[in-house]
């Protein structure tokens, strides 16, 4: 037999062995009855990396509300309308959300709101048809329903400038209202096909003759617009600079808003239960009650992340600000798109996104040839776009259409940024914020305990949070 026969195992032509015979030692499968197993604890696949927990700072508020404070607002920011739709000709607006537009915030006439509502019509709008011109007198307000807009102005040297993407719920031209003579600051092309909903001014200009209220409440948010304020929208103070001599120095304060928000600490529980003869006699070598609160516990965390993306009181997605929302210029998020995202506020801390969001960004990066950076995050390398880190977030939704969103947060008090808020010192507390109480043994020899997590979230400025929407994650034909 050659050396190559012997390492390789036997020829051909021998025979190979079997274990047809009779034992002569004692099987793996007898051992085992008398041998102990090595056992992993119980494993969950549901556990996600968590990084928005992991990354808030959190304030403890003993008080079981917090209140943000902030000075008086009065620019209105505004919000979007929503649709009624039954068909593809039947759309109505629902009349309660036109008061997300800033002109009519605060209205609470449902007569007169219902009346607007109605006469809004619809009007399809094909790929490429350039809705209004800048410099053209403004003659109707539109609402969009679905669709893709472009606004845009001719450039310093004649070259075509991009200043915004207009989506579904959102407004073009509402501004106008309460301005003599206005006209369009800017040019508006439909870059798909879109359904609007318009409203001709000459009815705008009927209801106000016709509706009191509306004229006076139209008239108050001009007197209103033109009261000096910052850049921001807020009540501005007197300063002066550069003077010389001995001029008066005029004065001021600074006015606080009268209704601020306060957040009430929000919940997630659940009642664990353990069988009496599974605690007594099944412990050994885990404990049985400690490992089904471990998984329970992770499961509380895993809805608590979940809460804090999409819950509609005070999840990140519905309490951005709208004026800190951009769609992407093209579908899928470009560096382009994330440095649009970042110039819109200070000090970013953090971008969070859908794992798929992340990915179809490498994917525009590697076709412009940029290779993202990283940023060390507590003995982790994550991926980074100018310094800031990009964190995964499995809570963040992909719509039906495909597309998700990348949420870019300031953190911190300190910076005015975003904060997570909970309670420590609770009874019977396990963890920060999170307690387990004892609520007794059932007829059925069932333990029972209550598993409470106590939590919410603040942004305490508007632009601490933004938001690029639309993000298209599917892969496209090269």
């Amino acid at each position: 037999m050659s050396v190559s026969e012997s390492a390789a195992g036997p020829a051909a032509d021998e025979p190979a062995p079997t274990t047809d015979g009779p034992l002569t030692s004692l099987s793996t499968q007898a051992a085992r009855q008398l041998a102990t197993t090595t056992k992993s604890e119980p494993q969950m696949q549901a556990i996600s990396s968590r990084w928005l927990l992991k990354m808030l700072p959190w304030v403890d508020v003993k008080g079981g509300t917090y209140r943000v404070n902030r000075r008086l607002q009065l620019r209105v920011g505004r919000g979007r309308v929503q649709f009624e739709q039954n068909g593809a000709d039947d759309i109505k607006v629902i009349p309660q959300t036109l008061t997300e537009l800033p002109v009519l915030r605060g209205y609470s006439d449902t007569e007169v709101l219902k009346e607007i509502a109605g006469r809004f019509r619809v009007r399809e709008i094909r790929a490429g048809q350039v809705l209004v011109e800048a410099g053209q007198p403004v003659h109707e307000a539109y609402l969009v329903v679905h669709g893709r807009f472009t606004r845009f102005t001719e450039g310093k040297y004649g070259e075509e400038e991009i200043v915004g993407i207009v989506t579904g719920g959102d407004q073009i031209g509402d501004e106008a209202i309460g301005q003599p003579d206005p006209l369009w600051l800017s040019s508006v092309r439909a870059e798909t096909a879109g359904v609007l909903m318009v409203l001709p001014w000459t009815v705008v200009q009927e209801l106000t003759d016709r509706a009191p209220s509306l004229a006076e409440h139209l008239s108050a948010y001009a007197e209103r617009q033109q009261l000096p304020m910052n850049r921001k929208g807020e009540a501005d103070v007197p300063v002066q600079a550069g003077h010389v001599g001995e001029p008066t120095i005029g004065g001021g304060y600074v006015d606080y808003d009268l209704a601020p928000r306060e957040y009430e600490l929000s919940l997630t529980q659940t009642v664990l239960r353990v069988h009496t003869r599974v605690a007594d006699l099944f412990n050994n070598p885990m404990d049985q009650t400690e490992q089904q609160l471990r998984l329970t516990i992770e499961e509380i965390r895993e809805r608590q992340e979940w809460e804090l993306v999409n819950n509609r009181d005070f999840g990140l997605l519905h309490s951005a600000d709208y004026g800190q929302r951009i769609s992407t210029f093209t579908g899928p998020p470009t560096p382009d798109d994330m440095d649009e995202l970042l110039s819109m506020r200070r000090k970013t801390k953090l971008f969070v996104a859908h794992p798929k969001a992340i990915s179809a960004f490498f994917r525009q990066c590697n076709r412009r040839g940029l290779v993202p950076g990283t940023a060390n995050v507590d003995g982790h390398e994550i991926p980074a776009w100018r310094g800031v880190p990009i964190f995964p977030c499995n809570k963040i939704p992909i719509s039906a259409q495909h597309t998700s969103s990348i949420i870019a947060l300031r953190t911190g008090e300190g910076d005015q940024g975003a904060i997570g808020l909970y309670q420590t010192g609770i009874p019977e507390e396990y963890q920060p914020g999170l307690n387990v109480r004892f609520m007794g043994i059932d007829a059925n020899s069932i333990i029972r305990y209550l598993v409470t997590a106590y939590y919410s979230m603040a942004i305490l400025v508007p632009d601490a949070v933004g938001i690029l929407e639309n993000a298209q994650i599917g892969r496209t034909a090269e």
